[in-house]
């Protein structure tokens, strides 16, 4: 089935920018590794440490928490005030959503759908006996994987460069945000709103919306 066209592209972080939460903390809890966790992930998004690193050290951190317990992940995760105007206001627009995430398709394929999101990338947690392995299935959806994914969404709904946007809090969002025409820090942490085009103070996506397109 085609891809529809857009007149322009608006790309999200997920974990602090399409949503509150950072899903990988609220994993860690069920294993009551939340503040060990949550350490390791504000120095990754801090840029610190490298990304794909840290977030196998990290997912090590989850192995044996059971398959049931992401219904309650889900349960807890709290979407970023303004998401759905935000999304709305793209859509009314003619633009496209995407979302690609350093986080977990098996939140992502409930919460993104339910949003309204257009297409959306994540990695994949591999599960063993109805737990988690501990390891993550496949590439690692990286800051590189994800300036990939904003230009291949782009080229594949006719959307030229000059007319995408990146929103991102971490360091693994710079080079996405990079490669968008406008770079959005959002709830973002210092490095990057040094590097960003502009800065979003408020925690609030309708702040977004008097820039698109």
């Amino acid at each position: 089935m085609p891809v529809p066209t857009a007149r322009f592209l608006v790309v999200l972080d997920a974990d602090s920018t399409l949503i509150r939460n950072e899903v990988i903390e609220l994993i860690a809890d069920e294993a009551g590794r939340g503040a060990e966790v949550a350490a390791a992930t504000e120095a990754a998004m801090r840029g610190e440490v490298d990304f794909a690193t840290s977030l196998r050290s990290r997912v090590e951190a989850l192995r044996g928490v059971p398959l049931a317990a992401f219904a309650r992940v889900l349960a807890r995760v709290e979407p970023t005030p303004g998401v759905r105007e935000l999304i709305a206001a793209v859509h009314e627009r003619g633009g496209a959503v995407g979302v690609v995430s350093g986080g977990f398709h098996e939140i992502l394929d409930t919460v993104a759908p339910d949003l309204g999101v257009d297409v959306w990338r994540a990695n994949r947690l591999l599960t063993e006996d109805g737990a988690l392995a501990g390891r993550v299935d496949g590439t690692i959806v990286d800051a590189a994987g994800k300036a990939a994914a904003l230009i291949e969404w782009a080229a594949e709904r006719g959307v030229p460069m000059s007319q995408t946007i990146a929103i991102g809090d971490g360091a693994n969002d710079l080079l996405m945000m990079d490669a968008a025409a406008l770079g959005l820090a959002f709830n973002a942490k210092p490095a990057v709103r040094a590097q960003a085009d502009l800065v979003i103070g408020t925690v609030d996506l309708r702040e977004v919306i008097p820039l698109l397109p």
